[in-house]
This record gives structure tokens, sequence and C-alpha cells, in this order.
């Protein structure tokens, strides 16, 4: 019976679709994770497109299924170290990360109360900090707490020792290795923003109040380091004038050649978030193409037409660091001829999304793409990828092809 587990790699929106779809059909499920909680990018989201709902509901449902399906087990700070074997026969070597805390951790917070030691807050982008003892975000999933030994200093994690009332803190735990037998292997690894900072001209890292769409979505997040009100990194004012530069990375053949498939409707969601916040302000979108696939036109008809919305045909060249902390960018406006040099309190860079897995391969016989984005044409028997872990998608996309992979990895395992 072991021989018929299936081992999902990625506990991302995909990852996790895809687990509860092959366990509710009767099928044990292996998850392994690299973080500390489940979500993936989603959870990072304040809405998504085009019901712009937060994405918490539809991440709920899947914690609740995987809670109540004891087929479904997971593994977070996990990592697959070594595969042998062929389809249906799979020896996987997995290692558990110590976490430092264990499963009696009631999410309490007395041990972040107590901790002397702070880190920066990677799930907001560093945009703020965290205790060293930290729950990653306030719904994650596992909602257990984590203790960042690397800031953790000497006797520091005595003080979470001591205040924790239900002994969950255990400063002895070592990294773990498992063994997991599987038939099938899924791939769902998912994506990372490009590191922007690589293109000189955007000023990303050396220019004040230029930040990323995904730090854009924590800013505007309730749980973000704002609580939810957008406002500039550089002295928390809230910015009037924003300018959103799409492909940011992409479509550029010294960075990303390809399309990141959702700049444009995040930047598009995104302006919707300013103008709530402030209508009076004013979101300046340059675009090289505005591309929005199939039933999110209306979505952009309506962005479009909105008052304090304003779209400019044009690559941007350069930006730099204005006074008093504004932004200076300079573009070519296509449709006047003109060249552009304006200033903003802020500037979004529409990030392209690079797959998690470029310059961190998996021991798996795995072809890529220069990119490293997998070729799915090249995978063997046994073995399925999906989600940003082949090419860019949506969430909407990442769940239908999440559903199609179970269905094909449960025909694998029936076909046997």
């Amino acid at each position: 019976m072991a021989q018929e587990a299936v081992l999902i790699i990625g506990g991302g929106i995909s990852g996790l679709t895809t687990a509860v779809e092959v366990a509710e059909a009767g099928w044990d499920v292996h998850l392994v994770e690299i973080n500390p909680y489940l979500g993936g990018r989603v959870a990072q989201l304040s809405k998504y497109f085009p019901k712009l709902c937060p994405p918490l509901c539809g991440l709920e449902i899947n914690y609740r299924r995987i809670k109540e399906n004891p087929r479904v087990k997971f593994y977070t700070m996990a990592q697959v170290k070594d595969v042998k074997g062929q389809a249906g026969s799979y020896e996987v070597q997995v290692e558990v990360a110590p976490r430092y805390v264990n499963e009696r951790c009631t999410a309490c917070n007395a041990c972040a109360e107590a901790c002397p030691a702070e880190r920066p807050n990677d799930f907001n982008f560093g945009m703020d900090t965290t205790k060293a003892a930290y729950l990653p975000f306030e719904q994650a999933f596992p909602q257990r707490y984590v203790i960042d030994r690397s800031y953790c200093k000497d006797d520091c994690a005595q003080a979470c020792l001591k205040a924790c009332k239900y002994e969950a803190i255990d400063l002895q735990m070592k990294p773990q290795g498992l063994t997991l037998q599987v038939a099938a292997i899924v791939v769902a690894t998912g994506w990372r923003p490009y590191d922007i900072s690589r293109a000189d001209n955007l000023g990303f890292g050396r220019v004040k109040n230029v930040i990323t769409n995904m730090m854009m979505e924590r800013l505007a997040s309730p749980g973000g380091p704002t609580g939810g009100r957008i406002r500039r990194p550089s002295d928390g004012a809230e910015p009037k004038r924003v300018a959103f530069v799409q492909c940011a990375g992409s479509r550029d053949e010294n960075h990303l050649p390809y399309c990141s498939y959702i700049c444009c409707m995040a930047s598009l969601k995104q302006a919707t978030y300013l103008l709530e916040q402030d209508p009076e302000a004013q979101a300046e979108i340059f675009y090289i193409d505005i591309r929005t696939p199939g039933r999110y036109e209306r979505f952009f008809w309506k962005v479009r037409d909105t008052q304090g919305v304003k779209l400019i045909k044009g690559k941007v060249a350069r930006i730099t660091q204005g006074p008093e902390d504004s932004v200076v960018l300079e573009a070519e406006d296509v449709h006047s001829g003109r060249k552009l040099k304006e200033t903003y309190d802020m500037v979004v860079l529409a990030v392209g999304m690079e797959p998690s897995l470029r310059g961190l391969p998996l021991p798996l016989e795995l072809s890529y793409s220069p990119e490293g984005l997998i070729l799915p044409e090249a995978l063997g028997p046994g073995i399925y990828a999906l989600g940003s872990a082949k090419s860019p998608v949506d969430v909407a996309r990442s769940v239908q092809e999440a559903t199609a992979a179970a269905v094909k990895t449960i025909q694998s395992l029936v076909r046997r």
C-alpha cells in the first residue's frame, strides 16, 4: 500500500489542490513544503482577480480539507534531497529542518513577547520585522510558531523556553530525515519574484519608494506591515501619485524573455487598491502591451475607465531619486511621441515570475528551459509538473492544472 502513495513537492495553491483531490479519491499523499507554512504566494496576496476577494477564503477551504483527511501527511520546512527508482516505485529522501517548536504550540504568542531578538519579516519582503520566535502570518497553517535560530544568538532562546507554559519549545530539535515510498511525483514548486535589482535602470534597492508588485500586495493587506494602509516605505506617508511600471524584468532578453502572464492584471488590480483608499489619488500605468487574457478583458475595461487611472504606452527608461523622497521616472509616450520626465510619490514595479527551481533544481531527471521552467513534454512516466513550475499562470489556472494533474496521477496509479 505504501507504494500507492503520491509525493507532492510544493505546498502552494497548486500543490494543496492536487493533494486534497488525490487524497479524497482514496490515495495517500505526502506533501513537502520548504516554508514553515502552506499556501505559497497566494497567502501573500491582498486580493486576487477577477472577483477581488481575499485569497485566504480559498486557502481556508483547502486547509480544512487537509485537516479532516488522514490520508494527507504534510511536512513544512522540508526539502527533497534524493529520489531513486522509477514510476510506481520511488524511494524519496526528505530532510525536515528543525522548527524548535513542537505540536503542543497553541499560538499564544508568549514566546514572541519574551523573545529579545528580531529578524527581517520575509513574508512582508523585509518591510518590517518579527521576533526571532514568530508566526509567519496571522492565519498561517499549521498554526504553529517558529524560532529562527540564525537570529537567536547565545542564550536568547532561553527566554522563549521560560515563557512557554505548554512545553512547546524544543531547543534540542535536530534535522529529521524521512524515507518515503511513493508511486508518483507531482512537482508544484511555484515561483518567486525576479530579482529586479539586477535591472540597474529601474532603481530598486537604490531609489527610495520604488517597490515591487508583491510588496504592494503586502502593503494593501490587513495583515501587512502597515495594517492594510498603502504607505511609502521611506516615511509612512500616503502616496497621492503612483506609477506602475509593467514588464519589469519580463519580455527582456537580459532578464526574463517571456511574458509573466499576471503582471498586467496585478497592476490594474493594485490601482484599484490605491483608489479605494484615496479616491483623489492618481495611478499611472506605463505599459508595452496590456495583456488580460480571456474573461479578464472586462476587468481591464472597468479599471481603464475609472477616474484617476491613466494608461501610458511606453517603456520606462530610467528611475532616479527625486527631492523629498519622491521618485523621478523617465519614459517615452508612444502615442504622443513625447519623452516624459515625471515625479511620483511612489513607483510599483510589475516584477516578473521566476520559477523557484531556477538555480535550485530538484534531484529528479527533469528537463528545464534556460529560464528554469520545467519542460512538461520531457517528463518521464510517473512525474507531473504543474502551475508556475512549468509556465507563468494565475491562481485560477493553477487550480485548474492542479485538478488535471490529480486526475492524471490517479490514472497512472490505477493502470499499474
